[in-house]
């Protein structure tokens, strides 16, 4: 079954409430494109090596490919970060009214502090707005349904946590520590002082910081992208918990998952371990219903019942790859743990070029704010040849290990903070004013945004009973 099948099946309020949602999820991503442009073009623009028209324009080329790659790659690793965060049961209650307050509450307040942001000029974290609109909604649900804090995935939220967390602070000391090394390679005087007016940077640095540039664009669309596909799974499992339970467009998948059954239960068997009762349960269970299937468009078309062995393959997923496990027990089970994976983490191909669509276009827009800020008001002399180079380099190095290790990271912060570490290490000066507005938006963004997404859940769960 199709999606455009799925939704026609829902009744006409629903539909509506789907249609508009996933707007607004597009359109989050949209002005996700345009809040983090300067992130990449501020260097080639304020060093003059391309003009703006032609750098925003690339930058939102190799935001669409970023964010497309997951379709080479074909895992969204970060994407299911995002979406693990809340647990999805919250999303697939019976009461379709709950399900679309707790998807547009997130969705209106990551959007609003991103406008508001962006007007002011800030260059905050959209992962921060992200994940504190999902946090905020988790913890809402909780208390409203009277299971406390209960509501959201505190592993996985720390590990989001750290991330973001550290990433600010690699931004900073590896690009003035870069900086610092390029000065006692690269002795060309012209390269750390401020561009005069009319000056264009020697052709070698310019392919530099179009390639630093072109690079820190597509590392944003990989990362960035892949958030916004999270997001619009949640709308999907929100609306559509039956069609996106399971991954049904792939036949074979179900007699995979179920093939796996007696393989897992062989390893602990090998290393003389004893099947945990709960990972016993779950296998009998999916080895039961899952017994003589091809597809899991075979299952029932209940959203309960697909919803059921949903939950078990990730709770099956979860027990596989757990840390109390021997090493060579879990080294065993690692090509069944990403089979079990397989079946519940996907992204549809419509989902992946929309959001690449409206990533890349939104990057070609409203610059002009954040440009300034990063690239006037961070240090007190203007940005330097160099210096755009190390902090661009470094941010996209990072962003891209992030995506290895399965992270959402803030390529605002990591270059915001890169920018900053090489105005510090060249003495250039940084302006503390700026820097204060800029450090209090970032302490501000994760309580703000889980403060109102929680504030317009209840609002939302009052006005609908």
């Amino acid at each position: 079954m199709s999606f455009w099948d799925a939704a026609a099946a829902l009744p006409t309020v629903p539909l509506l409430c789907l249609c508009v949602a996933l707007l607004v999820a597009f359109g989050f991503e949209f002005i996700n494109g345009f809040h983090d442009t300067a992130n990449a073009v501020t260097t080639v623009i304020y060093t003059r090596t391309m003009r703006p028209t032609p750098a925003v324009l690339y930058s939102g080329v190799m935001n669409f490919f970023g964010a497309a790659m997951t379709v080479v790659v074909g895992t969204a690793a970060v994407a299911f970060s995002v979406v693990n965060l809340l647990p999805v049961d919250l999303l697939a209650e019976a009461n379709s009214n709950a399900a679309l307050v707790t998807v547009l509450a997130l969705l209106l307040a990551g959007v609003g502090w991103n406008l508001g942001t962006w007007y002011l000029g800030l260059p905050v974290s959209s992962s921060h707005t992200l994940i504190g609109s999902i946090l905020g909604v988790g913890i809402a649900n909780g208390l409203w349904n009277g299971a406390g804090i209960g509501g959201v995935n505190w592993g996985k939220a720390g590990e989001v946590g750290l991330g973001l967390l550290l990433s600010p602070m690699v931004g900073f000391f590896c690009a003035g520590a870069l900086l610092l090394v390029m000065k006692r390679v690269f002795r060309d005087p012209r390269l750390y002082a401020p561009p005069a007016d009319g000056d264009a940077p020697p052709r070698w640095v310019r392919g530099v910081l179009i390639l630093t540039c072109g690079g820190v664009s597509f590392a944003h669309g990989s990362n960035d992208g892949q958030k916004g596909m999270g997001l619009l799974l949640l709308v999907l499992i929100g609306f559509l918990p039956a069609h996106y339970a399971l991954d049904t467009n792939n036949p074979g998948e179900a007699k995979d998952v179920a093939a796996a059954v007696g393989p897992i239960r062989a390893e602990f068997e090998k290393h003389k371990a004893a099947v945990p009762p709960a990972l016993d349960r779950d296998l009998t269970f999916l080895s039961t219903v899952l017994d003589g299937k091809d597809s899991f468009e075979q299952l029932s078309r209940e959203a309960d019942d697909r919803w059921a062995v949903r939950q078990a393959i990730f709770r099956c997923r979860r027990a596989v790859a757990g840390a109390d496990l021997p090493p060579e027990l879990r080294a065993g089970l690692e090509p069944h743990r990403k089979t079990l994976a397989g079946a519940i983490e996907f992204v549809p191909i419509w989902v992946i070029i929309g959001t690449a669509v409206a990533l890349g276009v939104g990057t070609c827009v409203g610059y002009k704010r954040i440009v300034v800020t990063v690239a006037e008001r961070i240090g007190k002399s203007h940005l330097t040849y160099a210096q755009g180079a190390a902090a661009e380099a470094v941010a996209a190095a990072t962003i891209s290990v992030a995506d290895v290790l399965k992270l959402p990271v803030s390529t605002t912060q990591v270059l915001s903070s890169g920018v900053a570490g090489t105005m510090a290490a060249n003495r250039s000066g940084i302006q503390g004013a700026t820097v204060r507005r800029i450090l209090i938006a970032w302490g501000l963004t994760l309580p703000a945004c889980m403060t109102l997404s929680g504030l317009l859940l209840i609002v939302g769960r009052v006005l609908i009973g």
